[in-house]
């Protein structure tokens, strides 16, 4: 795998390509995910240099991940985490989080390898996704406990 400097214009395109193919493979609507929500301008990626990253990634992934399925990857969790570090600044690491749940949300659903890619961000880099998201999260309701063994009757 390369290596790009720290906090780098690099290293952030590489964790979009991460995101891209954190599933297995590249899907049309994550890619179009990029233009929808705007991550090449919020993250300060030129169109160029994420493209060259991109093929980079994938080259470098077909030398070292594991492939179950033709066409399909399998990420590794220590590299995962690998490129994850290379993102350390907590400005770029909250842009970057949002940029991966931007478009692993961007089909609809979302896959075991998606689902690890988020989770391990969130604990790689120490980050809640209601601060990078806006997503809603609302008060849960009180309700009244449920008491073992004893059993509730509705009244008609």
């Amino acid at each position: 795998m390369r290596n790009y400097p720290i906090d780098s214009t690099e290293a952030m395109a590489r964790i979009v390509a991460l995101a891209l193919l954190a599933d297995g493979a590249l899907d049309h609507s994550e890619v179009e995910a990029l233009e929808r929500h705007e991550l090449r301008k919020n993250l300060d990626l030129p169109a160029e240099t994420l493209e060259r990253v991109i093929h980079e990634f994938c080259n470098d992934l077909l030398q070292t991940a594991r492939a179950p399925n033709i066409g399909q990857i399998e990420l590794d969790l220590q590299l995962v985490d690998h490129l994850l570090d290379d993102i350390q600044s907590p400005e770029l690491q909250k842009k970057a989080l949002t940029a991966i749940v931007d478009i692993v949300n961007a089909d609809g659903s979302l896959n075991s390898g998606e689902a690890i890619l988020v989770s391990q961000a969130m604990s790689r880099w120490g980050l809640e996704l209601q601060r990078v998201t806006h997503i809603e999260v609302r008060e849960a309701k009180h309700l009244s406990p449920i008491v073992p063994g004893q059993v509730q009757v509705a009244e008609a």
